[in-house]
């Protein structure tokens, strides 16, 4: 029997109420702990990121100059350069998940981008 043959009822599409819509920016949020907390999670972890990933690619070009004494096979290499990013990621998602929420997403822009969208 399908949904539309029977009587006497009617059937939504949806077995569940949406919430209603929250606000963008709660005045409420501002003044709880947890908010400041994820806040300064989000910042460190993405400072360190950016430091250990910045300073890598440093520590590559400098030691694979040719011209300033450096080997073309030493240094870290772009191998070395994608673990420190991976490992940058892995390490700061698991560090920052049970803080900031949102999936951990330790960059300040995509947090503030999702959190504007509203997903």
């Amino acid at each position: 029997m399908a949904k539309h043959d029977v009587e006497g009822g009617s059937f939504s599409t949806k077995d569940y109420h949406d919430p209603p819509p929250a606000p963008l920016i709660d005045g409420e949020e501002l003044t709880q702990w947890s908010f400041y907390r994820a806040l300064i999670a989000e910042f460190i972890a993405t400072l360190l990121f950016l430091y250990i990933t910045v300073l890598t690619v440093i520590g590559y070009k400098s030691q694979s100059d040719v011209k300033a004494g450096g080997d073309l096979c030493g240094g870290v290499g772009i191998l070395g350069i994608a673990w420190a990013f991976g490992g940058m990621i892995f390490i700061l998602v698991y560090c920052t998940a049970g803080i900031s929420g949102l999936s951990s997403l330790f960059n300040l822009i995509p947090t503030f981008l999702i959190s504007f969208h509203g997903l």
